[in-house]
């Protein structure tokens, strides 16, 4: 079940962010080879005064962070980010150097999907 995090700058379009969203779904689909169905998103809007951009990034700024199940390739996590890149620089637009991406692969025992005592 991956789950992602994005973060953008807030005042951008519907569109833009249903972009953002959809292009990581479908790297994240394709990449990781599982159904979209089990893909968790969530888009976070963060204002200008609650953070500080870097000076050799733009306002389109895109931080991403992916959770997965351990013990993908190294190949694998190549192609996810190539994908995401493409996609994003694609549609809406958004330059390589604006997308950052961290991985998260926290082990098994630190995963819960449904309670049982």
């Amino acid at each position: 079940m991956p789950m992602v995090k994005i973060e953008i700058l807030e005042g951008k379009t519907s569109e833009y962010k249903k972009s953002v969203l959809n292009g990581v779904k479908a790297a994240v689909k394709d990449a990781v080879v599982v159904d979209e169905i089990v893909i968790v998103q969530r888009l976070y809007e963060i204002s200008a005064e609650t953070c500080t951009i870097p000076s050799d990034r733009s306002e389109n700024l895109t931080m991403i962070e992916i959770t997965l199940y351990p013990g993908r390739p190294e190949s694998t996590k190549k192609k996810l980010f190539d994908e995401i890149v493409k996609n994003l620089s694609k549609e809406p637009g958004i330059e390589a150097s604006d997308i950052i991406i961290v991985l998260l692969e926290p082990p098994m025992e630190n995963w819960m999907f449904k309670y049982e005592n």
